[in-house]
């Protein structure tokens, strides 16, 4: 299926105080746009920045007609900027692209060339490199992918949320539900046809990465506990071993005592309370997270709240 040359594609950016630069940000993004002559609208997205974002996607918008800006009512975190910007989008292919750059936008019309041409719902960027980022937070995401991977069979290892995604892809994500989201994890989880673009992670144009190693870790148990169950199931695995180290203590005190040779438990006892009441602390706070992700759904309050719309 070729789709139309004159679809209107969306641009989605989410921009959290990132007023320092994020006009030079949609004008390089616009330029790469006009040069491939595509048909294009910007949605831009305020996550309740405290610098001047608002006031340059003000200024943005009423100065053109294809740039649509819109204020969250406070910080709601990416994701929910993420689902906030697809639902003002009025485009049949949606561009999801970090306000910082650090996504190639001249990767953007090559990814419209795959949806048109390749009959691909989801164009996904991959990276081929991560960029200048620690040992430590590269060895953290590889194990976080591939614990993802072995719990969901989900595939998200080297993903990014750097993607264009079908009408038909965004109005299917639109019918999940959920009030804690993962756009990663939601965009995989509606399958489609699928095509990868690999790409290297560029340089911030200015200031620093707004994700703390506890918003990543947040981000990290949000997606765990939205796609798998099996942290549930390792708590019955782990009470069958502690039964098990159990029996055979109690197999190997009886014979002591029938030898004669009694084994003097205090400090095997202390170690089994330890043991125990660990392994009880841990189940007890697995069992947690998901009751409070279950609280947090049962309250049906919205994903976001919208408090200014210029254009």
């Amino acid at each position: 299926m070729v789709r139309d040359i004159n679809s209107l594609i969306s641009v989605v950016m989410p921009v959290y105080n990132e007023g320092k630069h994020i006009t030079s940000s949609v004008e390089t993004v616009e330029e790469i746009l006009k040069n491939a002559n595509l048909n294009y609208e910007f949605v831009l997205v305020d996550d309740g920045s405290t610098d001047n974002s608002w006031e340059a996607l003000s200024e943005l918008a009423v100065n053109n007609g294809r740039i649509r800006s819109v204020r969250l009512s406070r910080n709601f975190g990416k994701e929910a900027a993420l689902c906030a910007g697809l639902d003002e989008t009025k485009g049949e292919a949606v561009v999801v692209i970090d306000s910082d750059l650090q996504h190639p936008p001249e990767l953007i019309p090559e990814f419209v060339r795959i949806w048109r041409e390749e009959d691909a719902d989801v164009v996904e960027g991959v990276k081929s490199d991560r960029g200048h980022e620690s040992g430590f937070y590269r060895g953290m995401a590889k194990l976080f992918y591939g614990l993802l991977l072995r719990l969901t069979k989900i595939d998200l290892r080297n993903a990014s949320d750097f993607k264009l995604l079908d009408r038909k892809v965004v109005t299917a994500m639109q019918e999940m539900p959920e009030k804690i989201t993962f756009f990663r994890g939601m965009s995989a989880w509606v399958g489609f046809n699928r095509k990868k673009v690999p790409f290297e992670v560029k340089d911030r144009v200015e200031g620093r990465s707004k994700w703390t190693f506890s918003r990543l870790l947040s981000l990290a148990v949000t997606s765990i506990t939205s796609y798998a169950s099996a942290p549930l199931k390792l708590i019955i695995y782990l009470g069958f071993l502690i039964f098990a180290i159990a029996v055979g203590l109690g197999i190997q005190t009886f014979v002591r005592y029938f030898m004669g040779a009694s084994l003097e438990g205090f400090t095997t006892v202390i170690l089994l309370l330890l043991f125990i009441g660990s392994a009880i602390m841990i189940c007890l706070g697995i069992i947690g997270l998901y009751l409070e992700r279950i609280y947090h759904e049962i309250k049906g309050r919205p994903r976001y709240i919208i408090s200014r719309k210029i254009n």
